[in-house]
């Protein structure tokens, strides 16, 4: 049979894989199948520019469409990969055609955690992680109206930045104890709270939903210690799930995630996974993982297209990832879980501050807050953990690019 790459998901992953493949010297046929009607388009603005109206949909496309008819990519819209057949080869289009491949990729990615409480289904209740999603949103919103926004991670909290400042009168109740809890320090998060609440935010903390209610738009949300929200718009962010219903129907390995070894391979032969839906042994991380970011997307991409082209190759390099709210930048570099102490460099009154994360004296992480010097220092030096002191970290004298690790 001759070389058919058919790629499943139009996301970040699934894009830089066709590059990769295509600039390491893959010449078969490619075929590209999106679920969405769009081209293949990058995610993280869609909670701050193209939410704001900043940025135009035009400038959300990962690849003009001139790329993919240059490379000769059949790429195939508003249609999904329904079902596949590892031992055959084939896969089954939700158009009916079928496509016989040597290689198959799943980039299938993520979609919204659902709650799944009374009234969950009413108009005005929504989830934010396509273009379409926020067309949706933005069709509704308007100055002076109530938003409950349900969770305090990143995409909350980009929403909630936003919608304050277009004059939306903005709510955000998150079950945990704080804002970003599975992501930052005690410190980052009160520093983000404080932020949104002199915007004019309203934080609840603590706890969960048990019901919507209204006619037949939401009105009102009730919390499970008995209080109620009036809301005349609702933006549930509690987190993603990767998707994987497509390769648990073929029989593959699922832990966390479609299972991968270092080089994006399934347990089932010729099927590769990338992106938010795969989890696998990350080296610098030390244990098996599923990142959800950019960085993690294109570096994944390109793993599988050295290893759909016989090549050796891994992804090894310490995970990055951002938050823009306001006119803050967040950006964390390393893996903080399991740090046994921290150190603050720098004032958050002064609005430019890092937190360093360290376990057994070696940093292992850092979030920096407009910091953007010590972010790429300790992010040029993360991969060998560096011991440094903690008084040196702290100095803001200390030139970190220069200290021994």
């Amino acid at each position: 049979m001759h070389q058919h790459l058919v790629i499943a998901g139009g996301g970040q992953a699934a894009t830089q894989a066709v590059h990769s493949a295509r600039q390491t010297g893959f010449e078969g046929r490619v075929s590209l199948v999106c679920a969405e009607p769009h081209l293949p388009y990058q995610r993280p603005p869609l909670s701050k520019g193209f939410l704001a109206g900043k940025v135009e949909r035009d400038r959300l496309q990962l690849k003009p469409a001139q790329f993919y008819n240059t490379r000769e990519i059949d790429l195939r819209l508003s249609t999904r990969v329904d079902s596949f057949d590892p031992a055959r080869g084939r896969a089954v289009l939700s158009s009916g055609e079928t496509l016989d491949y040597s290689h198959l990729l799943l980039a299938t990615g993520s979609e919204p955690r659902r709650l799944e409480i009374p009234g969950a289904d009413l108009a005005g209740i929504h989830y934010l992680r396509s273009i379409d999603d926020v067309e949706a949103i933005k069709d509704e919103l308007a100055e002076g109206m109530r938003l409950l926004v349900v969770g305090a991670g990143y995409i909350g909290l980009e929403v909630a930045a936003v919608a304050v400042g277009a004059g939306l009168s903005v709510t955000v109740l998150e079950a945990e104890p704080r804002a970003m809890s599975r992501t930052v320090c005690v410190d980052v998060a009160e520093f983000f709270g404080g932020v949104h609440r002199a915007a004019g935010v309203e934080l609840t903390f603590g706890t969960g939903l048990t019901g919507f209610f209204g006619d037949s738009r939401v009105r009102e949300a009730e919390t499970a210690d008995g209080r109620r929200i009036g809301c005349d718009l609702a933006i549930v962010a509690i987190g993603i799930v990767p998707r994987t219903a497509l390769a648990e129907a073929a029989g593959l390995a699922i832990d966390n995630g479609i299972a991968v070894d270092a080089r994006c391979r399934t347990s089932a032969p010729s099927v590769l996974a990338a992106g938010d839906c795969s989890s696998y042994p990350h080296a610098w991380v030390g244990r098996r993982i599923r990142l959800e970011s950019v960085q993690n997307a294109i570096e994944q991409g390109k793993v599988a297209a050295a290893t759909l082209c016989g090549l050796e190759q891994a992804f090894e390099e310490v995970p990055w990832f951002w938050s823009d709210q306001y006119d803050l930048k967040l950006q964390i570099a390393g893996v903080s879980a399991g740090f046994d102490s921290t150190v603050m460099r720098g004032n958050p009154d002064d609005g430019g501050f890092s937190v360093f994360y360290l376990n057994g004296g070696r940093v292992i992480a850092v979030d920096s807050v407009n910091d953007p010097r010590s972010y790429i220092a300790a992010r040029a030096h993360l991969k060998r953990k560096p011991r440094w002191p903690a008084e040196a970290i702290a100095d803001t004298d200390t030139d970190l690019g220069r200290l021994a690790v």
